[in-house]
């Protein structure tokens, strides 16, 4: 979808260099996709502590 925004310069620039991204789409796209995968971590958060597992993490960590 093409669309046009009006995003400050020196953050994009920044964005690029930490991200090692070559183009402001590329940037863009792995910043909604991060926005995206940490939301859906804070979703599963939620359930921290009340999920009961009946497995044996020793047994499931020397599995080879």
């Amino acid at each position: 979808m093409r669309t046009t925004l009006d995003l400050p310069e020196d953050l994009i620039a920044e964005a690029m260099s930490v991200s090692k991204k070559l183009t402001k789409t590329a940037v863009i796209i792995t910043a909604l996709e991060e926005l995206v995968r940490k939301s859906k971590i804070q979703g599963i958060k939620k359930y921290r502590g009340t999920i009961q597992l009946d497995a044996d993490l020793d047994a499931l960590r020397n599995r080879g």
